[in-house]
């Protein structure tokens, strides 16, 4: 079974693409998702706790406050890494233990928004890397998070450039609602499907 990777930055539409993977059969794990999971380990929080004090999390439930969290690390590099550093080898172990069920498949798939700045690319056989060009991305954020541009642009530069990541990536997939994204979906799809491929 081969682990392929699949990024994109904010608003380049890369879970519409793992959505389209899943319809066809391939299972895909959401890194972020998992990530949310990962928070409410109880080290993470004792972690937090340490680092930011009792107002990262819900006065009634004792769970992290997303928000809160967000605040602090979209504001400070710092503050973003250590976040990451903690977070990120819980999910590996998530995605790891989860791979079990699928080892009689030709391959799954990864999906994580940081997945090159995490240096986890490395972890993966294959990298998909979802393209959009940057006013796009902006205009799809803000419809779907309600956003403003600035705060927006603010979580774009904790993110590389795209133009960092396609060298590395060994797939592309351009979601400019230029290019049809199914045909593009699948000829992946066959390429990974076929164990020559590697």
């Amino acid at each position: 079974m081969k682990k392929i990777g699949l990024t994109g930055n904010i608003g380049s539409g890369k879970s519409l693409i793992a959505d389209i993977f899943e319809s066809m059969g391939v299972a895909v794990f959401q890194a972020d998702k998992a990530g949310h999971e990962a928070l409410n380990e109880s080290e993470i929080i004792q972690e937090l706790l340490k680092r930011w004090g009792s107002h990262v999390l819900h006065s009634n439930t004792k769970q992290p406050n997303r928000k809160a969290i967000a605040e602090i690390v979209f504001k400070d590099e710092n503050e973003l890494s250590f976040l990451n550093e903690l977070i990120h080898p819980v999910v590996l172990k998530y995605f790891e233990k989860w791979c079990l069920k699928y080892e009689d498949k030709p391959y799954v798939i990864h999906e994580a928004a940081i997945l090159f700045e995490s240096g986890f690319h490395t972890y993966f056989d294959k990298i998909i890397f979802v393209s959009a060009p940057q006013a796009l991305r902006i205009q799809r954020v803000m419809q779907r998070d309600g956003l403003q541009v600035d705060d927006i642009i603010n979580r774009m530069n904790r993110q590389w450039p795209e133009d960092m990541k396609i060298p590395l990536a060994d797939y592309i997939i351009q979601n400019d609602e230029q290019h049809p994204l199914i045909p593009q979906v699948v000829h992946i799809h066959e390429l990974l499907s076929k164990p020559s491929n590697f």
